[in-house]
């Protein structure tokens, strides 16, 4: 079984941490995204593995009763991410938040609107035995499921060399979901030096992102992202009367009401906004952050002011933010490309 060379990878992952790291230093840093994310060293990237993390990304059996799968909550058409405003799990049960895109997720240190999830590996176990997602029992129904197909058997133990295991499960998912980056935007061809890229709206959209807008003070970086948490006063729309944020994995009372900054990058396909999809479109978004947020019943965020946004300004900026969506890698061109 071929592996990805170990010299190749280790180039990526170095460079992907440096822009990262970069991004949270220099607060007013817009870069490219790197070409790759970080690989474990635990969970190398293999075409074999890939492939079969794709076949069960897409497969509805890994939930308890075969009726929906990873890409029913993270649409390939919607950014990878969810269009409902919060994500169904089995039976129609009403989760509490939107499910955020899959899309360039690799770069992130920690997954989940709350972080409670310290790498892709984690993050793929969690929905699993969620009861208002794939609702199984537990770990080991899902491992006998997938060991009585034939399919898998044989997938596993051409990857792995054995049968199929929870941990194998979350490592080839992720192996899957680590080719899902978008680094050929609009966005990022004028920042390595192609100024046609973007559109003069564009450009004084970006402008103002820079400026007057102050979106960079937390959408910075590679990954514009400043990998924070933060309480915008968001309105609770979902079925949970409050959502406490990053307060139920801290226990820091400072955490209340506080959510990861998510990445920009694609933003323009992954409508509904904000943790619970309270905000359906982008205009909406801009709207909400130009009355300076909304109010919350926790310590809102000090950054958030008016910021008096004339209807051009906000057009521009509403363009700026279409320029970030960049070309999907999938699993074919991914590994063509390496």
């Amino acid at each position: 079984m071929k592996r990805w060379a170990p010299r190749r990878w280790l180039l990526f992952s170095l460079t992907a941490v440096f822009f990262l790291v970069s991004s949270r230093s220099e607060a007013a840093s817009l870069v490219p995204l790197p070409p790759a994310p970080p690989v474990p060293s635990n969970n190398l990237m293999t075409k074999d593995k890939i492939a079969l993390g794709k076949k069960l990304f897409f497969d509805p059996r890994l939930s308890v009763n075969g009726s929906i799968s990873c890409a029913f909550c993270h649409v390939p058409t919607a950014g990878y991410a969810d269009p409902k405003p919060v994500s169904l799990g089995v039976g129609g049960k009403r989760g509490g938040r939107n499910a955020p895109p899959v899309l360039n997720a690799a770069y992130f240190p920690l997954q989940f609107w709350d972080g409670r999830a310290g790498s892709l590996e984690e993050q793929a176990l969690g929905p699993l035995t969620n009861p208002v997602e794939m609702a199984n029992p537990n770990y080991r129904s899902i491992v006998m499921r997938l060991r009585r197909i034939r399919e898998y058997r044989i997938w596993f133990m051409r990857v792995y060399g054995g049968p199929v295991n929870i941990d194998h499960v979350a490592q080839a998912i992720s192996a899957f979901e680590r080719t899902l980056v978008t680094p050929d935007s609009p966005y990022d061809r004028y920042m390595m030096g192609d100024k046609n890229a973007l559109t003069a709206s564009q450009k004084r959209g970006l402008a103002l992102f820079r400026g007057k807008a102050r979106c960079v003070i937390c959408h910075n970086g590679a990954l514009l992202s400043d990998f924070g948490y933060h309480n915008l006063g968001v309105p609770q729309t979902g079925p949970l009367r409050i959502d406490v944020g990053r307060y139920a994995v801290t226990h820091d009372v400072m955490d209340k009401g506080k959510f990861r900054t998510p990445t920009l990058r694609n933003v323009a396909l992954t409508a509904p906004y904000m943790h619970d999809g309270s905000l359906r479109t982008l205009k909406d978004v801009v709207e909400f952050y130009d009355r300076g947020g909304g109010k919350s019943p926790f310590v809102k965020d000090a950054l958030l002011v008016p910021l008096h946004l004339t209807p051009l300004e906000k057009k521009d900026l509403v363009g700026f933010l279409k320029s970030l969506t960049g070309e999907t890698k999938t699993e074919m061109s991914y590994r063509a490309s390496r």
